[in-house]
């Protein structure tokens, strides 16, 4: 059995990952940078981009970050976010779909509220095709 280190993928919202894997790669300022287990105590700022981790020789995850801070210790990670989403639980056509629903709502000069209701939604939509478009290019390279 390959040695594991534990990871944690921390997000302003909620916790998008606690558990073990054999490898991290992640977006570093001054590049990216791949984390073994025991590796040397580590802090940096993170830029926007993917963390991939390998679970095992037969799983990998991914997930896509908007900066933040990478910390490691011999045997923990810990990736801290503003935003942070998991790659298989975004959705391209719901995201598209929300995003154009929102640009409508925008044109129809809504009530404040509402106007303030579509922003949120369209910048979360926008995340969600900015981050599908970062991880495809991750996968062709």
């Amino acid at each position: 059995m390959a040695m594991t280190v534990h990871v944690d993928i921390v997000s302003a919202e909620a916790e998008i990952f606690s558990g073990l894997a054999e490898m991290v790669v992640a977006p570093a300022i001054q590049g990216e940078v791949g984390i073994l287990p025991l590796h040397a105590q580590y802090i940096t700022q993170l830029t926007e981009g993917a963390i991939r981790l390998k679970i095992n020789d037969q799983r990998e995850e991914s997930f896509y970050i908007t900066g933040g801070m990478l910390e490691v210790q011999p045997h923990k990670v810990t990736v801290l976010s503003d935003t942070a989403l998991r790659a298989r639980d975004i959705d391209e056509k719901a995201a598209l779909e929300a995003k154009q629903n929102a640009e409508k709502m925008l044109s129809d000069k809504q009530a404040a509220y509402e106007h303030a209701t579509a922003e949120a939604e369209l910048a979360e939509a926008m995340l969600q095709l900015r981050a599908i478009e970062k991880l495809r290019q991750i996968k062709m390279k």
